[in-house]
């Protein structure tokens, strides 16, 4: 039985049906789907319907899977549950800020390469789709005056700031503790080893280097707008069993809200990041 490939937007996704369980973690599958994620940014195997066991199986195939804070399951530690039910997972409180614009790991020296996210249940209606918004087709887009005010310029990217988004008047206890987790100082504009580059924004970004704080907060917002418009945005609507993997160095993403009593519950694995911010 063959299997579909179809091009979603002129910039970014694939989709690919007619590949489901075991068939997936094979090797020429795994390179076809690094190859398709080099040039699209997000890959998607509709229902592929992968157990954990072949879930972890097949991220090998694509890098180093790196074991995730908190996974709830020793017997895969390298998989996080992603849901707002505090009774599956420790990190239930936090989701909520995955509704704004991040990439996973922005304040690593080497953010994750990327992320694999299958759905074992999904919300309600519309609500708890992702969406992914292509910065290297954004920087590209911007005209050339927009590139050379963007060369040199750094943003401090923090948990703190991230937070900040969902609750504006935090204690200074949970303050304190948001605090705790380091800071890091990342170029705007990333520019790969290959001379590939993508704007590097989103919820963590808190504050731009020789600027002051109204400056750096018009400019990190002006840029994230022009960075998520309709042309480099790319909406997933759930299907139970789908599969998602993207490149979490070059591809924004977010969840679109849910509510904690939603059923919305994910399987995530992340890879290891391959080459730092530069």
């Amino acid at each position: 039985m063959g299997h579909t490939v179809t091009d979603l937007t002129p910039t970014t996704g694939v989709e690919i049906s007619g590949l489901t369980g075991s068939r997936l973690v094979d090797p020429v599958v795994a390179a076809e789907c690094l190859d398709a994620l080099e040039r699209r940014g997000v890959v998607i195997y509709r229902e592929a319907h992968l157990d954990d066991d072949q879930l972890v199986a097949f991220s090998r195939l694509l890098g180093e899977v790196v074991p995730l804070p908190m996974g709830g399951d020793p017997r895969h530690p390298e998989i996080q549950k992603i849901t707002r039910d505090a009774s599956q997972s420790k990190l239930a409180a936090y989701r909520e800020g995955t509704f704004y614009w991040h990439i996973d790991g922005s304040t690593a020296t080497v953010p994750d390469k990327a992320t694999l996210l299958t759905a074992r249940q999904i919300a309600d209606g519309d609500t708890g789709d992702t969406e992914f918004a292509n910065t290297y087709a954004a920087y590209e887009a911007l005209p050339a005056r927009g590139k050379a005010e963007l060369e040199g310029l750094r943003a401090v990217h923090s948990f703190t700031s991230a937070q900040l988004l969902v609750y504006p008047n935090p204690s200074p206890k949970e303050r304190a503790a948001w605090d705790r987790n380091p800071a890091r100082e990342h170029p705007l504009v990333w520019t790969r080893r290959s001379g590939r580059k993508s704007l590097l924004l989103g919820s963590t970004a808190g504050e731009v280097v020789g600027h002051t704080p109204a400056e750096g907060r018009a400019l990190l917002d002006r840029l994230l707008e022009w960075a998520t418009q309709p042309r480099f945005v790319l909406r997933h609507r759930w299907r139970v069993g789908d599969l998602v993997i993207w490149d979490n160095t070059g591809i924004l993403h977010r969840a679109r809200p849910y509510s904690e009593q939603s059923a919305r519950l994910m399987h995530r694995t992340s890879l290891a990041g391959e080459e730092a911010v530069a």
